[in-house]
């Protein structure tokens, strides 16, 4: 049995999960944005594609109250200013 047993995946993307949100039933999975849509670009998309492909068909996928969450990774280079 796995940690992951139980949460709501986003099918292909396991390499991009980063950790979990919550606890118990309220436990959601996070992913990297930039690993997903390095695997979408695996698939010979651009990464314009892959980035509306993800907004559009997996971070616009509401699936109740489980639902993953995708962050970007913080860099310390860029001003978020």
């Amino acid at each position: 049995m796995s940690f992951l047993d139980g949460l709501l995946k986003c099918d292909g993307f396991d390499d991009a999960i980063v950790g979990v949100q919550g606890y118990g039933e309220e436990s959601r999975l996070v992913y990297r944005i930039d690993k997903v849509l390095e695997i979408l670009m695996k698939d010979e998309m651009t990464y314009d594609d892959a980035l509306e492909y993800f907004k559009f068909n997996i971070e616009g996928a509401y699936m109740g109250k489980r639902t993953p969450l995708y962050v970007w990774e913080y860099d310390s280079e860029i001003d978020y200013s």
